[in-house]
């Protein structure tokens, strides 16, 4: 579909044509926008786009998210802010994607005839001919498929770490909570082949990644679509097997689905962290109910005392939302129990926020905007409580920190390094005098010698307490640092490319 309307016209000359347009991906939302983000980077990089370095972009592409109900507001203020920019830029283009595409569709050419062009969640690959469309026909193009076109991992990837990755093992999701509007979006479960996952999981590694996090709306639920309700635990076995590969995470399983099979392959896979984001949205068992969750709280906390039982050390993390319709204090003081009880390392906190077109949306007793903000403001002072409590019992401890290139906001001050430990905790480290200081992707031991709610603090006291591994990873970012550059950096020992080792069976092609 297109939209009629007048377009500025191109640069022309000359210039025109030595210019390498730039992008810029500006992402809302949870993980699998920001991996949606990398494939839409990667196929703008195919069509010839280079990132944008500094000043404004020729194409500005928002990835967006519609769970939350100030999506909508985020989006069109940012799209006003860049109306501006635009009518001071002949060429320019603003393509929207993602959840609230696929959702508000025609809506968002109403609101800002300016977009170029507006793609869903099932048809990211055809972005960058919807943006050579708009130019030569001068009209917005508007294109939302019902169903998925393609794989998303089947599409080219700029990825936004060279030390860590993201890998899809499933698009989609077969629940039915009432207060999700993912499903409508994303559609159902669609799983991904095994083989394909860890072939995937082997090029990250061979590139240089030593981390990577298995993706899904509900992980736990992968392979129930080719008949295999042991998939996952498989799945996680078979990354153990993989040279080269230290840290295996995943996201988000769900509490029903959540097997014995599974707590067993992370307890005995070596790779596979002791960490877990396991979402319990309420812990009132009406709520529950209510929101069509497929669990119980009893259930919910035999989950974590099973996962505690074999490992002890495992740092656990949840999403809970606060002031559902119908939620009685009564109710709410049952998320407070379950929360003390469980003891969570983190936990992403929202208030209840009413989507059109979820089930809960139409539900009676919408709760009132005070209320619901008073019990959120006790529920995360309890958090940050116990969060404290449980950071402070690695103090004293030793832990093996994975650095990053994201820095901690005083890090200018302090002059610490920045990393996750094995259970995914923050960790803000400082390099003793005299020590070789870490790459981003080099692991490093320290002890912790202080925390906060969010954070560990690491300060060595000499040189002995610090030790370096440097590591592929570490070789990757020097390269891709070089290339960055253009100067040649030396390949890493060990850079051919071995075979994967599937360890699954065998699966005929999807017909």
């Amino acid at each position: 579909m297109s939209v009629s309307r007048p377009a500025p016209e191109p640069p022309a000359g000359p210039e025109a044509q030595e210019h390498q347009r730039t992008y810029q991906v500006r992402t809302f939302g949870c993980q699998m926008n920001v991996h949606d983000s990398e494939r839409i980077s990667g196929l703008l990089e195919g069509a010839g786009y280079v990132p944008a370095e500094e000043g404004d972009a020729d194409v500005v592409v928002f990835n967006t998210c519609a769970v939350r109900e100030n999506a909508d507001n985020k989006l069109y203020g940012n799209l006003g802010q860049l109306a501006r920019v635009k009518e001071s830029r002949p060429g320019m283009q603003i393509a929207v994607g993602g959840c609230l595409a696929q959702k508000d569709r025609d809506t968002i050419v109403a609101k800002a005839p300016f977009v170029d062009a507006v793609f869903g969640t099932h048809n990211i690959g055809a972005l960058p001919a919807l943006l050579e469309r708009a130019r030569h026909n001068d009209a917005a193009q508007l294109e939302i498929l019902e169903s998925l076109e393609v794989f998303p991992s089947t599409l080219p990837t700029k990825r936004d770490s060279v030390y860590s990755g993201w890998v899809s093992i499933s698009v989609g999701c077969n629940n039915t909570c009432t207060f999700c509007i993912v499903p409508s979006l994303r559609g159902k479960e669609r799983d991904r082949r095994p083989g394909e996952i860890l072939a995937e999981v082997q090029a990250l590694v061979d590139d240089g990644a030593i981390e990577v996090t298995l993706l899904g709306q509900n992980v736990n639920s992968y392979g129930v679509e080719f008949g295999d309700r042991g998939a996952f635990a498989k799945l996680l076995r078979a990354c153990g097997s993989i040279e080269g590969l230290e840290r295996v995470r995943f996201t988000s399983p769900h509490p029903a689905a959540f097997t014995d099979d599974v707590i067993d392959a992370m307890a005995e896979t070596h790779n596979v962290m002791p960490q877990l984001h396991m979402p319990l949205q309420s812990g009132s068992d009406k709520v529950l109910k209510d929101m069509r969750r497929s669990y119980r709280s009893g259930k919910f906390l035999g989950i974590l005392e099973k996962v505690r039982r074999q490992m002890p050390h495992a740092a656990i993390s949840t999403d809970i939302i606060v002031g559902f319709p119908g939620e009685t204090e009564e109710d709410f003081q049952a998320t407070l129990d379950v929360v003390e009880q469980a003891r969570f390392a983190t936990a992403f906190t929202f208030q209840y926020s009413k989507r059109p077109g979820t089930p809960a949306a139409e539900l009676p007793d919408q709760l009132p905007k005070a209320v619901v903000q008073e019990r959120y403001e006790r529920l995360t002072a309890l958090q940050d409580r116990i969060a404290a409590e449980e950071n402070a019992k690695q103090v004293g401890t030793t832990v093996e920190v994975m650095v990053t290139a994201a820095a901690g906001r005083k890090s200018e001050e302090t002059g610490r390094l920045s990393g996750r430990s094995r259970d995914q905790r923050l960790v803000h480290f400082s390099v003793p005098d005299g020590a070789p200081v870490p790459r981003p992707g080099d692991l490093v031991t320290v002890p912790v010698t202080s925390a906060a709610a969010f954070h560990l603090v690491a300060d060595p006291a000499t040189p002995a307490d610090y030790s370096l591994r440097r590591s592929r990873a570490g070789d990757a970012w020097d390269r891709s640092q070089a290339d960055s550059c253009g100067v040649p950096a030396p390949a890493a020992e060990g850079a051919a490319r071995a075979g994967v080792s599937l360890g699954m069976p065998a699966l005929p092609p999807r017909r």
